[in-house]
């Protein structure tokens, strides 16, 4: 059970009053409070910490933060508000793998009913207190997920999950089969008792391998935050073909998003070009999908290189998803020496700081110079 002892008001004012604190200092001091260890406090205060940046909803006095590996894989609020908004709606929404319920929260505002399900007693008490005080009600149940599907007779609108990334050691892991719970084992259940299942997942996971694996795949979702791919999410729909799997790459930094189907995308092919008026450069979100020809054909662009993931055009097109810049082709001799410059290396087989030596050119600045690949040959391109 958490300790209720951090409610009190003193000591919900010591934690406010060292938000700004050495946490590793703290931890070697004398007990401030009778019952509530250091460790104790510094957990607070790093949970406050995070909240402010990530779910300010729960920066609040009152609210009883988990353990520091608790939090780690918490979803920010703009994320959570993400999954909100392609979850859909309905009668019955259940979270198997509850954690500190910040997925759940958001997801839960669009059904009648919510479940809240947490195998550790601890968290799930903590969850439980945090949503009595923002006035939230939901049915708690404190048992492994595998035995609450297995023993349910409700039917669900929608299934959320969010599988322990890490192992039992502690280290990250990233295939579906060593995520806990292993999705692969469980699905065929779960597409029985839901409508909807929404799966969160690492943001190294292999999109065609979720197609080939998880059944019942509507939708993909890559979601980015200021060009940071944080999640990718797999929507499962009861009777859903694979064959018409929908992908999205969205950065919610800046409300962009590119859309495209998988099977159009395995019969198109990109066309190829020599560097034009405009180089664009995908966001992170949009690189992950892979889906060069999909960009080409939505943006009416041409790639530089199969291996090179940067696109060109005459015209300019500043809907696109990256950095977009206008260029000219320049030689090595033309690179000003003592000069200072962004320096991207793509398909090229120098560094930024070998090419910094080599051209003996300095970091920074605005300009950028671009070192890549074309069909035909190495190429040096340079902002204009």
């Amino acid at each position: 059970m958490p300790n209720k002892n951090i409610l009190a008001e003193d000591v919900q004012a010591f934690i406010e009053e060292n938000l700004n604190a050495d946490l590793h200092k703290l931890i070697l001091k004398k007990p401030v409070f009778p019952g509530i260890t250091m460790q104790e406090l510094a957990a607070q205060i790093h949970g406050r910490r995070t909240a402010q940046k990530k779910y300010p909803f729960l920066s609040r006095s009152g609210i009883l933060h988990p353990a520091w590996l608790s939090t780690e894989q918490a979803s920010s609020e703009a994320a959570a508000m993400y999954k909100s908004k392609i979850a859909g709606s309905g009668e019955l929404f259940a979270d198997l793998t509850t954690g500190f319920g910040i997925d759940a929260w958001f997801i839960s505002q669009k059904f009648r009913k919510a479940i809240l399900v947490e195998q550790d007693g601890e968290l799930l008490c903590t969850v439980a207190h945090n949503w009595q005080i923002l006035g939230r009600e939901a049915r708690f149940v404190n048992t492994k997920l595998e035995d609450f599907i297995d023993e349910t007779q409700e039917d669900f609108d929608l299934i959320y999950l969010d599988p322990a990334r890490r192992d039992k050691n502690k280290k990250k892991v990233f295939h579906l089969e060593d995520m806990y719970p292993n999705i692969l084992e469980i699905q065929g259940r779960l597409s029985e008792i839901s409508e909807r299942i929404l799966i969160k997942l690492s943001p190294l996971t292999d999109l065609a391998l979720l197609k080939e694996k998880i059944i019942n795949l509507a939708e993909i979702h890559i979601v980015a935050l200021k060009n940071d791919v944080k999640e990718v999410l797999a929507l499962c729909r009861k009777n859903a073909a694979c064959s018409d799997v929908s992908v999205f790459a969205a950065d919610l930094a800046d409300d962009t998003v590119f859309s495209f189907l998988m099977n159009e995308e395995a019969a198109s092919q990109p066309e190829y070009s020599s560097p034009q008026k405009y180089i664009y450069l995908p966001n992170n979100a949009l690189l992950k999908t892979g889906a060069w020809g999909a960009i080409c054909k939505k943006f009416t662009l041409k790639k530089l290189h199969p291996n090179t993931q940067i696109f060109t055009s005459e015209e300019l097109l500043e809907e696109f998803p990256g950095r977009i810049l206008e260029m000219k082709t320049i030689s090595p001799k033309e690179i000003p020496k003592g000069g200072k410059f962004n320096i991207i290396s793509k398909n090229y087989p120098l560094t930024p700081d070998e090419i910094r030596k080599k051209y003996k050119i300095k970091d920074g600045g605005d300009e950028y110079l671009i070192f890549t690949k074309t069909l035909s040959g190495k190429i040096i391109l340079q902002s204009v």
